[in-house]
C-alpha cells in the first residue's frame, strides 16, 4: 500500500459517516422526548387547616394503707386467728384498667407460706363505703355494702399464680377499699415436755410483699 492510500484509509476511519450522525440526532431526541414525558406531571395536595392533636392514654394503679395497712406487722398468730389490713388502691390518670389481681413474694420462706393446707391462708373484702379498721373492721357509709373479691385463698398459691380480683374493668378515678384478712388456719399440735412436734407452725416467721397487678382496658375502635 501506498502512503497516499494509507492516509486516505486512516481519514475514511477516523470520520463519523451521514448515517452514524442520522441515527445519534434521533436516539437523542428520543431520550429527550421520554425525559419530557417523566418529569411534566400534574400534582395537587390537600390538608387541613387545624392541626389534629394526638394522644395516648396513662395507666396508673396505685396502693396506700388506710389506717393498719401492710406496714405493720403480724405477729403472735395462733390457729384461728384471723389479722385484717387495709389499703386503698386507686386508679389513676386517665386510662380504664382491667383484670385486678393480688400476688405475694417471700424474701423469707417457711411454713407459714409454703405449706396450702397449714400455712396462712388470705381473704380479701371490698367496701363500697369506707373501712373503720379498728377491732373486727366495718364497713361504714350510707348504703354500703360489702364484695369478697377472693375467699380463703392459701397464700403459697399466691406465691405462684396471682388471684383475680376484678375480672372486669376497673374505672379510671376510682378507688378500691380494701380488707385484707389473713388467718391461720385451725390444727392440732402437741407440744412435749418444751418440744414442738418436727413439722410444727409454732415459733415460724416470713417477709411478705403484696402486689396489685393489672391489664389496659380493652382495645377499640372508635369514630369519635
Amino acid at each position: 500500500m501506498s502512503a497516499a492510500t494509507a492516509r486516505r484509509a486512516a481519514r475514511s476511519t477516523r470520520r463519523p459517516t451521514p448515517a452514524v450522525f442520522a441515527a445519534c440526532a434521533v436516539a437523542a431526541a428520543g431520550l429527550a422526548i421520554t425525559g419530557g414525558g417523566v418529569f411534566a406531571a400534574l400534582n395537587a395536595t390537600a390538608s387541613n387547616a387545624t392541626a389534629q392533636n394526638a394522644t395516648s392514654g396513662t395507666l396508673s394503679l396505685t396502693m396506700a394503707n388506710n389506717g393498719v395497712g401492710f406496714g405493720q406487722s403480724v405477729s403472735n398468730l395462733a390457729p384461728g386467728d384471723i389479722v385484717n389490713r387495709y389499703v386503698n388502691l386507686t386508679q389513676g390518670a386517665t386510662m380504664d384498667g382491667k383484670a385486678l389481681t393480688l400476688a405475694v413474694a417471700e424474701a423469707t420462706p417457711s411454713k407459714l407460706t409454703t405449706d396450702a393446707t397449714k400455712g396462712l391462708h388470705v381473704t380479701v373484702t371490698q367496701c363500697s363505703g369506707t373501712w373503720t379498721t379498728t377491732g373486727a373492721g366495718a364497713c361504714t357509709g350510707t348504703g354500703a355494702t360489702t364484695t369478697v373479691l377472693a375467699t380463703n385463698v392459701p397464700l403459697n398459691t399466691l406465691l405462684t399464680t396471682p388471684s383475680t380480683l376484678v375480672s372486669g374493668a376497673v374505672t379510671a378515678g376510682s378507688t378500691l377499699n380494701l380488707q385484707v384478712s389473713l388467718t391461720l388456719p385451725d390444727q392440732l399440735e402437741t407440744t412435749t415436755n418444751g418440744t414442738p412436734p418436727a413439722s410444727t407452725i409454732q415459733g415460724l416467721s416470713s417477709s411478705l410483699t403484696w402486689t396489685f397487678g393489672e391489664n389496659q382496658r380493652t382495645s377499640t375502635t372508635t369514630g369519635s
